[in-house]
């Protein structure tokens, strides 16, 4: 199954099943933070990767992180697929912004 939430450029972008799976096997402290995850691409700051123009990374603030992190950052590739969008989520993770 896949979720699919629109950033607020209007892009269509999903997270698949494996792809959670991805992010909270290596990230567990997001386990019960999915919903925070699909806020961060609906409403976070996005930048284009500069060695990979199909990719960006999507960045919001939480103060519910545990530890001292303070964000979660969203990578997510841009393709098309049959000539639609098929924009997906590579994974995420907590970060620390000074």
């Amino acid at each position: 199954m896949k979720e699919i939430v629109q950033d607020k450029h209007g892009n269509p972008i999903y997270l698949t099943d494996e792809r959670w799976n991805h992010i909270v096997n290596r990230h567990s402290i997001l386990r019960n933070f999915k919903n925070e995850i699909l806020k961060t691409i609906r409403i976070g700051k996005r930048n284009q990767d500069d060695l990979h123009p199909d990719q960006f990374f999507y960045r919001q603030a939480f103060s519910t992180l545990p530890f001292n992190y303070t964000h979660i950052e969203v990578v997510i590739v841009f393709r098309f697929k049959n000539d639609q969008p098929s924009n997906f989520v590579v994974t995420a993770y907590p970060i620390t912004q000074t």
